[in-house]
């Protein structure tokens, strides 16, 4: 029994850490600051480049540069994005594939929120 509620433990913990970004594209995302508040992470990428599934809690997104972007949310609604350096943007909690859709790398600062 001990070994089971360990196998239970061990496969929860892999759940979550499969859905963070950190995890699932770690080439991509970078944890730059950290505290119980608030996770900070820079997120770069070339066009054509996906990300797996994973998910955000509420996040600030600040745009270091201009790109586009298709967002797939686990439904299957795509949602297109386009941003100019400089844009800033909330967005509650988000499970979301992202995939850069224009000519340019995406370049991005996010805030992550802790609850």
């Amino acid at each position: 029994m001990t070994r089971f509620i360990a196998l239970i433990g061990l496969l929860i913990c892999t759940a979550a850490q499969a859905a963070d970004p950190t995890h699932t594209d770690g080439d991509k995302y970078k944890v730059r600051f950290e505290n119980d508040r608030v996770r900070v992470l820079e997120y770069k990428d070339r066009p054509g480049e996906k990300t797996h599934q994973h998910t955000h809690p509420a996040f600030v997104l600040y745009a270091v540069t201009p790109f586009k972007r298709a967002i797939i949310l686990p439904d299957g609604k795509t949602l297109r994005r386009e941003f100019k350096a400089g844009d800033t943007m909330w967005s509650e909690e988000q499970t979301h594939i992202g995939d850069n859709i224009g000519d340019t790398p995406t370049h991005v600062i996010m805030i992550e929120v802790k609850k």
